[in-house]
């Protein structure tokens, strides 16, 4: 598996590395924003980002943002900066998962496992094209939702969280089933992380009510049966 490691650190960068090289990993470092970015589309490509917020050039969220414009390669924020509100960035703007610094190697080695086991195990549903209320259209296929004519973008995470949700529109799914299923079995990140996704959705989707909260359960999609609720 080829990692790609942003981390301007020495002290943290080399012993990482040498670290995941003993545990059969290929790692490429690079020590700032820009090179990391330019890294994605060289070969060999990344299975996995391993991404440091505090680079020399550019910022880290500017790093995740630009990936995700052309690439949908896991993305695990490691970093020092610990604050919820940095967490909810990173999640927002496309990371998988979210590690503060100091950090045990083999909990990130769990991470990095679990992250890429979510994405090696996707597979194409039974049902390729679903029509959800208010006129979205979701393709599993080419992992598209459209509306109309317009393609409305979703992260990795989005479009799966919906497409969970569109398996069985109308059924509450509750919030450890999805993050089960969306996340992993085994998520260490913070429960936040569903809420931060919804409400991402919903303003992308542009229509707060097609997402549903169950209060107390979970969530469920809206159906043509199924009025929004107050």
């Amino acid at each position: 598996m080829h990692v790609l490691l942003v981390e301007d650190d020495d002290a943290i960068a080399v012993p990482l590395a040498k670290g995941l090289e003993r545990q059969n990993f290929t790692v490429r470092r690079e020590a700032s924003g820009l090179a990391a970015v330019d890294a994605i589309t060289e070969p060999p490509a990344p299975n996995i980002v391993l991404l440091d917020l505090g680079l020399p050039d550019i910022d880290g969220y500017e790093v995740c943002r630009r990936i995700r414009a052309t690439s949908s390669v896991p993305i695990i924020v490691v970093t020092a900066r610990g604050e919820e509100i940095d967490r909810v960035l990173g999640l927002e703007l496309g990371a998988d998962d979210y590690i503060v610094k100091p950090f045990g190697f083999r909990e990130l080695v769990a991470r990095i496992n679990a992250v890429t086991r979510r994405t090696a195990a996707s597979e194409e549903p039974e049902e390729p094209i679903v029509h959800l209320s208010g006129g979205f259209v979701l393709d599993n296929r080419t992992r598209r939702v459209t509306r109309g004519d317009t393609e409305i973008v979703l992260t990795r995470k989005e479009f799966d969280l919906l497409a969970l949700l569109a398996t069985d529109p109308g059924a509450t799914h509750t919030r450890e089933e999805i993050l089960e299923q969306v996340w992993d079995a085994h998520w260490y990140g913070p429960t936040k992380t569903l809420d931060v996704h919804i409400a991402s959705l919903r303003k992308k989707l542009d229509d707060h009510e097609l997402i549903e909260t169950v209060r107390g359960v979970g969530f469920r999609l809206r159906t043509a049966e199924l009025p929004p609720t107050a």
